[in-house]
């Protein structure tokens, strides 16, 4: 019973968000694209967002990461069904929100995939202390399928080395940079105990002994929950406030990041020498970051047509 619930939940969920990342060059995406069809439409989903992360700062997290997933996968939700992901992303009801009041406004004009792309943005713009500021362009169709077979290998694994995580991002059209930059979204939200720590509770190398200790602790004491979650980042949980900010950089110099992928970014010269400019320069790391998820909101976008729609409902395909 359990079970199909859950099923339930997850297929619901794979029919939520359709394609902000599939089918066309993002050459064909404008900045305003719905300045005539739709002129309040951005306006509304940054008042959805910012509704939603005023009560809940991960669901912002989880914003950033429905675009991240989109693009990798043909949808993000379908990946939920992958070991490492079960229940971990956030956002739809943000999405929902947002999609409801454009349809009241504008029936028929606005996709749901731009509405992940929008709502990526203000997430971004918001938990960074409105520091990453970036205009996303538009244009996008929501797409038509939706295939849980798609997720394990789209998605670059929490524990991959350097050179998968580059090959991971290179098919997307993404370069190394876009990775360091893209991995700065780690400052923000938390991760399930069973996602990260088969191979960082230990005292190896890549990690402080003094944090890979505070891990243990925290994900040995099931005594409340089965499978406990930890803060991406413990310093700006204590510190700033799960903002999204250049502390990520620090703490993987520190060797004070949960998940092996991120440790990794230390493994060549170029890769060590992005962090360390990311983590000493005032700026440098909002500005990439803006472009990088400009790019990857671009990566082969769906198009009116057979492959392409607009949802009334984010949940339901026409």
């Amino acid at each position: 019973m359990a079970a199909s619930f859950e099923l339930a939940i997850l297929v619901t969920c794979a029919l939520l968000l359709a394609g902000a990342c599939r089918g066309v060059p993002n050459t064909e995406l404008q900045v305003g694209y719905y300045q005539d069809t739709c002129p309040k439409a951005e306006d509304i989903v940054r008042a959805a967002v910012s509704d939603a992360v005023a009560e809940d700062a991960g669901i912002g997290a989880g914003l950033i990461r429905l675009l991240f997933h989109d693009c990798f996968v043909q949808n993000p939700s379908p990946e939920k069904l992958g070991a490492p992901n079960v229940h971990s992303l956030h956002g739809f009801e943000a999405i929902d929100a947002a999609k409801f009041a454009l349809e009241d406004a504008c029936p028929g004009v606005i996709s749901c995939a731009d509405v992940v792309a929008f709502a990526a943005r203000d997430a971004s713009y918001l938990l960074s202390g409105y520091r990453v500021d970036f205009d996303m362009p538009a244009g996008r169709f929501d797409g038509r399928r939706s295939n849980a077979s798609d997720t394990i290998p789209s998605l670059p694994s929490p524990s991959g080395n350097l050179a998968q995580l580059i090959d991971n991002f290179a098919a997307k059209g993404l370069d190394t940079e876009d990775m360091v930059v893209l991995s700065d979204a780690h400052s923000v939200g938390h991760a399930r105990c069973s996602s990260f720590a088969g191979g960082r509770l230990g005292d190896g190398a890549d990690i402080d002994p003094s944090f890979a200790r505070s891990l243990r602790r925290r994900c040995n004491d099931t005594s409340e929950v089965e499978d406990p979650t930890v803060s991406q980042d413990p310093v700006t949980l204590v510190e700033l406030d799960g903002q999204l900010h250049g502390q990520f950089y620090r703490n993987v110099l520190k060797g004070r990041v949960l998940l092996a992928s991120d440790a990794a970014l230390m493994e060549t010269k170029e890769a060590a020498r992005m962090v360390r400019e990311s983590a000493g320069v005032s700026g440098r790391w909002e500005k990439k970051f803006g472009e990088a998820m400009v790019k990857m909101a671009g990566i082969e976008v769906k198009k009116a047509g057979r492959r392409g729609e607009i949802r009334t409902n984010c949940r339901l395909v026409h």
